[in-house]
């Protein structure tokens, strides 16, 4: 299964914030959402970063309240892990593990098409699991 396969049933919507978005919205709008990143975009769309909820709280251990005040571009990670939508699950996770990230923006061609979240490649490893269990059982019980 490929990241791609993800995308068909989650869609290709991706919450951002902008680069001079202050982190009390962004952390507002996080909440909001259930989710635990945005990508930094600038006004044409272009992708500058990400900042999730662990840039947050690191900030906020470091500088205490100052840390609200500060913008997206402040804390954003700009250094993205990206992933394209031929990647594999495995080496999705794979990607994730190495570098320690929880959220891969999907991209084609320079082009945002998605973003897959360690939670949606667990979920798609697990049916993956699931699926070739259940061939092994069927092969075996038509044997």
């Amino acid at each position: 299964m490929h990241i791609k396969d993800i995308l068909r049933h989650k869609g290709e919507d991706v919450f951002s914030v902008g680069p001079g978005e202050d982190v009390t919205a962004i952390a507002r709008s996080l909440a909001q959402h259930r989710i635990g990143a945005a990508l930094v975009r600038d006004k044409d769309g272009a992708v500058l970063g990400i900042i999730s909820e662990r840039d947050i709280v690191r900030a906020v251990a470091r500088e205490g309240a100052a840390a609200l005040a500060r913008t997206a571009r402040d804390l954003m990670t700009a250094d993205l892990r990206t992933a394209a939508p031929t990647t594999t699950i495995a080496e999705g996770l794979g990607i994730m593990t190495d570098h320690r990230c929880r959220h891969l923006p999907v991209m084609d061609g320079g082009r945002l098409t998605g973003m897959v979240s360690i939670g949606d490649l667990v979920k798609a490893r697990i049916a993956e699991a699931e699926q070739e269990a259940e061939n092994l059982r069927a092969f075996v019980t038509a044997a």
